[in-house]
This record gives C-alpha cells, structure tokens and sequence, in this order.
C-alpha cells in the first residue's frame, strides 16, 4: 500500500468537471419538467379559446426555454462552483497539508 497526498489540484479541471456534472444533473431534472410545460401548452392549445392558444403557445416556448437555459446555467454556475472550490482547496491544502489517500497496484 502506498500513501499519496493531494497537495494541489488543477483548478480548470475540477472546474470543467463540475461544469458537466451540473450540466447532466439539470438536464435530468429540466427535460421533463420542460417536457410537462410544454404537454401543458399544448392542452391549452387544443382547447381552441383565444386565452387559451396565447397561454398555450407561450408555455410551448417557455417548456423549451427551461430544457435549453436552465442546463446552460447549471452548467456555468458549476464551473464557477468548482473554480472557487479547487481555489479554496489549493489554499487550506498549503497551510494543512492536503488529503491522504491510500493506493495500491493491482494487476
């Protein structure tokens, strides 16, 4: 067993990862929300009234708005999130001495 000590990390990698991390997390959540907003629209749609078709098409629109801009925004506010992250890390693993991990070859 050899022992390992994460003294530093790279701050635009760990950002990057928490950037698609946040980006497939939200498009789990947004899609079928998106996705019922827009059913929704559509009901409103169909229902033939002029209250009804205005609503409805704006539901429409706001269904693909939330499928495409909330993934985008996770995605950014995740890169931030993970730069600050690997920051404050790179800064408290100077003055403590970083993580310890155990590793072991196995082939």
């Amino acid at each position: 067993m050899n022992k390992l000590r994460i003294r530093k990390i790279g701050i635009l990698s760990v950002a990057k990862i928490y950037a698609v991390m946040m980006l497939v997390m939200s498009l789990l959540i947004s899609v079928p929300y998106g996705m019922m907003v827009m059913i929704f629209g559509a009901v409103m749609v169909g229902s033939g009234a002029n209250e009804g078709m205005m609503a409805g098409g704006g539901a429409i629109v706001m269904g693909l708005m939330i499928m495409i801009g909330l993934p985008v925004f996770y995605a950014i506010i995740g890169f931030i999130a993970g730069a600050l992250g690997a920051v404050i890390y790179n800064i408290f693993a100077g003055i403590v001495g970083g993580v310890e991990i155990e590793v072991e070859n196995v082939y």
